[in-house]
């Protein structure tokens, strides 16, 4: 009998969940964003385009569509967006700094059983929070967390980037979620788009990748992961979770101008496998796409074939090598067997994420011309 999990290696007809950034507009400048948002992409998909999407994941039986950014909801249609979602069977998840997280918001939300919520904040104190996110982020986040509380919504997620500087207080991130009625989800600190300018500095050292792999193996099923630590397997059993990369399989990225990328940690043109605005939709992309055809062929291991751990690791995270400049068919270069270390060393040139939308880098200063509100802050004039 055929494993589930050999089902997803070989994709689905329909992906289980994907992501979609529904903006690249965003209020912070978070110093490891995967997408380098900051600025609104004047070609994102307007709302009818949105619905059109919302009809096809419809269609296709897509349990649910992960919403990110950027900031979701500083765009002015998110709300909307939303409510057609649930309203035609697909539940959302969207992932959000907490800035509109009003306690009318918070309301709005407990109600609606196919929303749930992830409150990014990458440090149990604000000045580790605050010194990759930004000045003022931790309290904005807990904030926003106490009004989901008071609305009587429960188990919305408490989403952290681990990094070296976050490792140590994991059970102050777990004691946070326990506080609000959260649940904790840890992810992956991938050197994507800002993060690759600093993974070397922020990703965790090999000593934290077995404390964080000691503290996932203790507090088990209690924590989320998303299949981001399916590399921390070669230390020895499995932790819970798909151990898979689902890139194409059963995942993939929709980006705010209807791009479709394999893996939403991949955003380049390497693993860009269409656009929903191309006459089959989203569909024949998840379908019919090259690319995803594929990375839907049984894989080869390369060099990671000859380790006893690849049957668990499956040679790690695909989005980390190419960013690193490592070979998509070896080591991971967080690999907890130090097969990645001696390669990272002598890597080649480094890819560079497609596109960067972050902000302006000069500030408002005395002397300047002034320039128009919505290059500012993508909030400019919002109530």
């Amino acid at each position: 009998m055929t494993a589930l999990v050999d089902l997803f290696e070989y994709g689905l007809d329909s992906p289980i969940c994907l992501t979609w950034e529904l903006t690249y507009a965003c209020n912070l400048s978070c110093t490891h964003c995967l997408s380098s948002s900051g600025r609104r992409d004047p070609r994102e998909l307007s709302t009818a385009e949105a619905k059109a999407v919302i009809d096809e994941l419809e269609a296709m039986q897509v349990f649910y569509v992960n919403i990110g950014g950027g900031e979701p909801t500083v765009r002015p249609d998110f709300w909307e967006l939303l409510d057609y979602a649930t309203a035609h069977h697909v539940g959302v998840k969207f992932s959000t700094n907490g800035v509109r997280i009003t306690p009318e918001n918070a309301r709005r939300l407990a109600t609606n059983d196919y929303v749930d919520v992830q409150i990014s904040l990458d440090g149990a104190t604000a000045e580790v929070n605050d010194a990759v996110r930004g000045p003022g982020s931790y309290d904005t986040a807990m904030r926003a967390m106490a009004n989901l509380a008071d609305a009587g919504m429960k188990n919305f997620k408490l989403s952290v980037v681990c990094t070296r500087h976050n490792i140590p207080q994991l059970d102050e991130f777990k004691a946070i979620a326990d506080r609000y009625g959260a649940q904790l989800r840890l992810t992956r600190l991938r050197p994507s788009g800002r993060g690759a300018d600093v993974w070397d500095e922020l990703h965790p050292r090999p000593e934290q990748q077995r404390e964080l792999y000691d503290w996932l193996v203790a507090h088990g099923e209690g924590v989320l992961t998303g299949d981001s630590f399916f590399h921390l397997s070669a230390f020895g059993d499995p932790l819970p979770g798909l151990n898979l990369c689902g890139a194409g399989r059963v995942v993939c990225l929709i980006d705010p101008v209807g791009d479709v990328y394999a893996c939403p940690f991949a955003i380049h043109d390497e693993f860009l496998a269409g656009n929903v605005r191309g006459e089959g939709g989203f569909r024949d992309v998840w379908r019919e796409s090259a690319l995803f055809r594929r990375l839907r062929e049984p894989q080869q291991g390369g060099a990671c074939t000859s380790c006893q751990f690849f049957d668990t690791c499956k040679g790690g995270c695909m989005a980390a090598k190419f960013f690193t400049g490592l070979p998509l068919d070896g080591p991971d270069p967080e690999c907890v067997q130090g097969y990645g270390e001696s390669l990272l060393t002598n890597r080649g040139a480094i890819p560079k994420a497609s596109g960067d939308h972050s902000h302006q880098k000069v500030r408002v200063s005395i002397g300047r011309p002034p320039v128009s509100l919505c290059e500012e802050s993508p909030l400019a004039g919002a109530r």
